[in-house]
Order: C-alpha cells, then structure tokens, then sequence
C-alpha cells in the first residue's frame, strides 16, 4: 500500500456534519472492523483537519479525553480509596523475583496480578513497568502466558519493577468467578489500569518520572488508553492494536460511546497520539489490522508529534510476515525502546555479538504458582461477589491516603 497524504481543507472539515444526527438515545458504537480502511483514512483527513497548530491540538486533545471518560462513564473520575496491597509467596530466580499481588481498585473489588522485580541492589530509584495483556483464552491465557512472563521477567532482570495484571474474567479474576461479559468491563479495566499505576508508585524506590505501559491486543488498547488519560505515564509501546480502521472487537474496547457521539468522532489512532511528546513505540504486523500502519497511522501520529518539535520521540517497528500477538520479534524491538528511554541496564541480557536480548533466564510459572487466592473462600469477607455491580459514580477528585499524587494531570 502506498503513502496517503492526510489533508487538511476545510472540505474534508465539512464532512464531519454526516455524523450530527437527529437525537437518538442508543449509544453510538464503532465496534471492530467499524468502517472501511479507505473511510478510516477519509475520517483521518477531517480529524487532521480539527487542529492547524499546538494549541488547537491542545484544546483537540482535551476534548478527546474528556469523551473517553464520559463514554466509560468515569467522569469525574471515581474516588481514590486505600488500596490495601495483599503481596505474598515471593520467589526468587536468576537476576529477578515474582510475588503474586492482589489490591483494591475500589472497596471490595480487587486486581489480581503478579509483580516481577530486580534482585541485582539498585544504586537509584527504579524505573516501573505496567503490562496488561490480550484477549487469548485457555488455562494459560492473559497474564500466565509465556509471553507475558519472559517479557516480564526481562525487563525485571534489566531493573525495572513490572505489574502483569488481569483484565476482568482473566487470569485469577475468572478463576474467582468473574466473567469478561461483565457490563462495566471498559470502565473497570480503565480504572485498574489507573490504579495499577497508583500502585506502582506506592512501592518504595520507584522513581515516578520512569513510568512505562506495554501490551498487546487488549492489552495494547489499554495501553494507549491508559497514556491517552495518564500523563505520568512516561514512555508507551502499543503493540498491534493501533488501527484507524479496527477498533476493538470486543466490548470491553468498543462496547461504550467512547469513539463516537451525534457531534463528536476519533479512533484509536488518534486515541494513541494523545501520548504526544511522550516517547512510543507503536509495533505492528501485516497479518492484522494494523497492516497499514507505517503508511496510515503512523504519518497521522508523527504530524502530531511534530507539532511539539518531538517527531523522533515516535516510532514504527513494522514486521510485515508476522501475525497478531506479542511474539518474540516484538519483544525484541520493544526491550531498546524501554532501555533508551526508561534508562534500563542492559548489562548481562543484551548479547552484543546478536544484538538479542536474552530471555533464557525466564522461568515459566504454572497458572497455580502465579495466583494470589488459591479459591473464593480464602478471599477477604469484605471481597465483592463475582458479577457485582461495582460502585463507580463519579466524586470529587481525592488525593488517596496511599497515595499523594493525582491521577490525570
């Protein structure tokens, strides 16, 4: 496919009036393939069209947050409450160690996960890394997969404290009862994301100016989401999810009105490029739908990032015989991307004769090992019940007693 030139004239500005509606009390969705990759291309040309410098980008960006959180119905976003981290059962390998972890996004509902952190002393604070994972099912899915470990377990070993953590009806989350179809799955998962990276920074040594957030499929919609709503989010790798055309098949991406309403559009690729100046590696294949990216969604986003004189902050690593999935060729451009920018310490991982990061020094763990409660009824009494509605109404932003620092800034 050939480069496509994103216009800016006021026609292509006009046509956004074929999406002002008569009122309609039905959300407007862009569930997955939504549009053609010929209109996402069109509906980048009037996006592009929204802004000519930084401040009108500015005021663009803030628009496009603000219909995120009013989509997933976090706005204003919900209380802070006390975490109360549960972190037991550590086990220690070669040059890292995993505990299994479990907290409280809101009173009673919890986030199960597993914190992978460096045994080498650190003369400096460390540098945090979330990773939420994809939608891959079986009794290894989410965040037991291989892949997920070995990415975990090496950004550990090169100094860096990494969360792996459950989307809802996931990992341990299902093993306990919760179901993924569960109606607030977009706001829930949102939420844990932000509160994920509270709890990143609860820990002692973390340095909050090193914050990064990597995954794949679902995990790469969380992670643009996240760093679209978070700025203390530093450095970003979506990997094969940044699609114009593809907006997430499942409810939990594209199951609330976060893309679109009777006088507002954006897609994910726009969502993504909220992450400007911050640095991000977007990673995509051409066996999905991000096949387009070094030609359509990737020129979208630089032009952003240009306009804060930061182009060579973004980039595209593109694989065009590879498929959907967080695979070692990925991994392998992600780790430099978070060594640059993070200030990792490559020493002893990063073989210099194949320029490969070593990941041998993994040890994969069983589902078993990994979890945080080994059935429902070791749970605490207060924990809510699998499918509960959970209390998300928006309050009045709170600094949290366990944590000083806001959210969004």
């Amino acid at each position: 496919m050939k480069p496509v030139p994103i216009a800016t004239n006021f026609l292509s500005l006009c046509l956004a009036a074929q999406f002002v509606q008569a009122a309609d009390p039905k959300p407007l969705l862009c569930i997955g393939n939504y549009h053609s990759e010929a209109d996402a291309i069109k509906q980048l040309e009037r996006l592009a069209a929204t802004h000519s410098n930084l401040e009108e980008w500015r005021q663009r960006r803030e628009r496009i947050k603000k219909q995120i959180l009013d989509g997933a119905g976090l706005n204003p976003l919900p209380k802070r409450t006390p975490l109360n981290p549960i972190i037991h059962t550590k086990r220690t390998y070669d040059g890292y160690s995993v505990e299994s972890v479990a907290f409280e996004a809101r009173p009673g509902f919890y986030v199960y996960g597993n914190l992978y952190r460096p045994t080498k002393p650190a003369n400096t604070e460390l540098a945090g890394i979330l990773c939420p994972h994809g939608h891959a099912r079986g009794p290894e899915g989410g965040r037991y997969r291989a892949d997920q470990q070995y990415r975990c377990a090496t950004l550990a070993r090169m100094g860096a404290v990494v969360f792996s953590y459950d989307m809802i009806g996931f990992g341990d989350s299902e093993f306990l009862g919760w179901k993924h179809s569960h109606q607030q799955a977009l706001p829930l998962q949102t939420w844990s994301s932000i509160r994920a990276l509270d709890f990143l920074q609860s820990l002692p040594g973390i340095d909050d100016q090193r914050i990064g957030v990597t995954g794949c499929s679902g995990g790469g919609t969380q992670t643009f989401l996240l760093t679209a709503l978070d700025d203390r989010i530093a450095v970003s790798v979506p990997v094969v999810m940044v699609s114009a055309h593809f907006f997430g098949g499942c409810h939990c991406e594209s199951g609330m009105p976060i893309h679109r309403t009777h006088d507002y559009e954006t897609n994910n690729a726009e969502i993504a490029a909220l992450a400007a100046a911050r640095p991000m590696l977007l990673v995509s294949v051409g066996g999905d739908w991000t096949k387009n990216t070094p030609y359509v969604e990737y020129p979208f986003i630089k032009r952003i990032y240009t306009r804060y004189d930061a182009a060579h902050r973004v980039e595209n690593v593109h694989f065009p015989e590879e498929d959907h999935g967080y695979q070692f060729p990925k991994r392998q451009a992600m780790y430099p991307f978070m060594v640059k920018h993070l200030g990792l310490d490559s020493t002893g991982v990063l073989n210099p004769a194949t320029g490969k990061f070593d990941e041998s020094a993994t040890v994969i763990e069983t589902p078993a090992q990994m979890r945080v409660f080994n059935s429902p009824a070791s749970l605490p009494q207060h924990a809510l019940k699998p499918g509960s509605t959970v209390r998300l109404q928006g309050e009045k932003r709170s600094d949290p007693p366990d944590h000083p620092a806001s959210p969004l800034r």
